[in-house]
């Protein structure tokens, strides 16, 4: 099986957040996880990095931050190369979309937690 590590951005401490509950699910299917946000903290045993952490082998960003904030990290995204970029609901930004397939990177407007769910993330 392919390892699949998975960048989270937007990554929140609080429980009733999806990308915290997205988090859990990929850690329960042993998806490597990397969570990044805004504040320090942890969601289960996976720490909540600040900034733009040096990582290889990235396969997956799933985004839970707006499209105004992902301006900030459109440079760091595609230094990772990952293979593709989620858009979960109400994440979708056409510009970062454009640059992703400039840079050869596939990207889908969907949810990380039903794709999990159902088996196709």
């Amino acid at each position: 099986m392919e390892e699949k590590l998975t960048v989270v951005i937007g990554a929140s401490s609080n429980p009733w957040r999806f990308s915290h509950m997205c988090i859990l699910k990929l850690v329960e299917q042993g998806i490597p996880v990397v969570a990044i946000g805004l504040r320090p903290g942890t969601i289960g045993r996976i720490p909540i990095s600040i900034g733009f952490p040096s990582l290889k082998n990235v396969h997956t960003v799933s985004l839970y931050i707006g499209a105004k904030k992902q301006e900030n990290y459109y440079d760091y995204i595609l230094s990772l190369h990952p293979k593709r970029i989620i858009f979960n609901p109400e994440t979708y930004n056409p510009e970062l979309e454009h640059l992703a397939r400039l840079n050869d990177i596939n990207t889908i407007e969907a949810c990380s937690l039903l794709l999990i769910e159902i088996g196709l993330f």
